[in-house]
């Protein structure tokens, strides 16, 4: 993991959904997601494992990738997760 990177990262959830979301730090990111502190989302899911992570230069290239990921169909991205 290179430091000071933007990090667009999947996760599948234990019922199979698929969040996306970006960060600085992908293992605190992790833990907050696990507490089901940050994002609302993990309030109902539990988290189960990293599946994709992507390296952005910046947080504005970070914020323009997760929404183009985001607007992939679940196959979409479970091909993107697949390629990697």
């Amino acid at each position: 993991m290179s430091e000071g990177a933007w990090w667009v990262y999947i996760i599948e959830c234990d019922d199979g959904a698929l969040y996306t979301g970006i960060t600085t730090d992908l293992l605190r990111r992790w833990s907050q997601h696990n507490q089901g502190k940050g994002a609302k989302y993990f309030r109902t899911r539990k988290p189960k494992a990293f599946v994709y992570q992507e390296a952005c230069s910046n947080r504005s290239e970070a914020s323009r990738r997760e929404y183009q990921i985001k607007q992939l169909s679940r196959k979409e991205k479970l091909c993107l997760i697949k390629r990697t």
